[in-house]
Order: C-alpha cells, then structure tokens, then sequence
C-alpha cells in the first residue's frame, strides 16, 4: 500500500512531534505486516513555495485564534494562515482527504476549532483531535482513522 501523505503546520514543535510518534507508530505497524501503510509528512511554513499535490493528503493542523470566543462572536485564525494558502493553491484542496486537529482543551469551545473551519473550508471531513503532542494512544487511535480513509483511495 501505499504511504499516507500527510501535510501539515508545527509553530511550537507539538504537532511535529506528534507526527514524529505517528509516523514511528506507522513503522512498527509495517514491520508486523507490510500492508499497514508507512507515513510521509511534509511540513508547510511562511517559506514554502505552494506546489500542486500529486497524491490525496490528510492536513495536521494545530489551533491558534485571536479575536471573539470563536463561536457566537467571531474568531480570526492567527499563524496558519501558510498552511491555509498552501492547500488553496490551484487544486490542492481537492486532494484533501481529510483533517486532524490539536489545541489544548482549556480553551473549552475554541478546541481544535482551527481544524474544523480547514474541514469546512476545504470541504473535507474532521477526522479526528488530540492535545498538544498527544498519547501513544491518540497515535494507536489517528493512524487507524487514516489507515481506514486512505484504503478508500487507494
């Protein structure tokens, strides 16, 4: 099979880390059986060039807003604003399978609501939340979601 293409935005380093657990979650799953699919991530930032994606993608978005409570009084996405253009560019957002989010769930609401208006906007579904850099388990748990998804493409 092959791997899950994941794009994705890290401003404090806690959704790298996160993938960097999932994509060594996705090694072991791999080695126990070859058809469990391997990960490949790619991290977009204020410098990337946009570049149309060949292949479907899942988006790992973290959460960061400014402005309101985010549901009834507004909100304004701050620093992934990058992450955003990079899959409106040309027909990236087609590509979109799907998108995970992350924030701290003391913000009550406005948890991972950076990641549901990227599902909203790109017309792809939330697939799935952790918080901060997340567990083994929230590792164990996305892959199997993604694992699901990208066997629907593929």
């Amino acid at each position: 099979m092959a791997p899950i293409n994941i794009i994705y935005i890290s401003l404090e380093g806690n959704t790298r880390a996160f993938l960097n657990q999932l994509s060594e979650y996705a090694k072991q799953q791999h080695t126990f059986n070859a058809d469990n699919p391997l990960i490949t991530t790619k991290e977009i930032s204020d410098q990337t060039i946009p570049a149309k994606e060949e292949k479907p993608f899942f988006v790992f978005v973290p959460t960061y807003l400014t402005g309101g409570n985010g549901i009834d009084s507004g909100y304004t996405e701050i620093m992934t604003n990058a992450l955003g253009e990079y899959i409106a560019d040309g027909n990236n957002a087609a590509m979109c399978l799907g998108v995970v989010g992350s924030g701290n769930r003391n913000f009550n609401e406005q948890y991972c609501l950076t990641a549901r208006m990227y599902a909203h906007r790109f017309n792809a579904p939330f697939l799935a939340d952790y918080e901060l850099r997340g567990t083994s388990r929230d590792a164990e748990r996305i892959y199997a979601i993604l694992k699901k998804r990208w066997a629907e493409f593929n």
